[in-house]
């Protein structure tokens, strides 16, 4: 089960223990091991797409070739919390001046690429110590900023008696929505916290594309079959161009040989997949010079 399956994860439930439910889930109804891993945390408050590489899918994660994120996010002004969400303690309450307006106008003024100061209650690692952990403690330590880049933020609705307002955001991979609306409510000078957040995309992959765990239950209810949600990694790859080799080179691909480049098919240069004379995924080369060196292999000693 070499491939990439897209949950959308319920609310509740950290990452971690999302792969894990998916992880017995597959134990069960293969009656083999499996391993799980993910392309990016998902907030236990926040629902959505969540990529879990399933078994050696996890060895091409930093090869996807998208790795931008999408967001539909509701924030209410006027409240600060200690996490910037609704999960929080709330720091401060403000009265709120602003409207549609207001908000519309200064969601522009985050476009492009920012800088985020990442959140306290976060997965960051300082001094080998994760920042929720120091967070907990009751620790606030200076961090340093990050460069991110919002490719577009709008405005969907708003509700402006009760002052929660609902966006849409799409920005590169390490963008923190909490830090976003944070921001954005100092910018309005009333302050701001997350009610709610979705993440509509990630990898390439929408919502759409994706089943909750009870679907995905459900879908094996009678038999083991193939789903949807269900991405070969090849397939998650296919951005990249496809080699066929031969038997021989095959085996030596798999045993992480490089390929003579002009024994095989023309391609360009950068990142190849290789496969073998039946269509089996070997992994991935990298066409340098006159050698297609082993980058990632999957199948071994094939």
């Amino acid at each position: 089960m070499n491939g990439i399956l897209l949950l959308n994860k319920s609310e509740g439930i950290t990452s971690f223990r999302a792969g894990n439910r998916v992880r017995g889930f597959l134990t069960r109804i293969t009656g083999a091991k499996h391993k799980v891993g993910h392309t990016g945390t998902l907030d236990p408050m926040a629902t959505g797409v969540l990529p879990l590489l399933i078994d050696g899918a996890a060895r091409f994660a930093q090869y996807l070739p998208e790795h931008g994120k999408a967001y539909c996010a509701v924030l209410k002004l006027g409240v600060t919390t200690d996490t910037l969400d609704r999960t929080g303690q709330v720091l401060q309450t403000r009265p709120v001046t602003c409207g549609r307006a207001d908000v519309e106008h200064a969601l522009q003024g985050f476009l492009g690429e920012i800088e985020q100061v990442p959140p306290m209650f976060s997965a960051v690692s300082v001094g080998g110590v994760r920042l929720y952990e120091l967070a907990r403690r009751g620790e606030d330590i200076e961090r340093k900023a990050r460069r991110v880049t919002i490719k577009a933020i709008s405005l969907v609705s708003a509700d402006e008696l009760a002052g929660e307002y609902t966006i849409d955001v799409n920005c590169s991979a390490g963008t923190y929505i909490r830090t976003l609306a944070a921001d954005l409510g100092e910018q309005l000078g009333c302050g701001a916290h997350l009610t709610a957040l979705t993440r509509t995309m990630a990898n390439g992959f929408a919502l759409a594309d994706c089943v909750t765990q009870e679907e995905l239950e459900n879908s094996f209810a009678e038999e083991f079959c193939p789903v949807p949600c269900f991405w070969p990694i090849e397939d998650a790859l296919g951005a990249y161009p496809a080699l066929m080799a031969t038997t021989a080179q095959a085996v030596r691909f798999g045993n992480g040989g490089a390929l003579d480049r002009e024994r095989c098919a023309s391609v360009p240069d950068g990142l190849v997949r290789v496969f073998a004379p039946d269509g089996v995924f070997l992994g991935l080369a990298n066409a340098v010079d006159a050698e297609l060196r082993a980058e990632r292999v999957l199948a071994r000693n094939y």
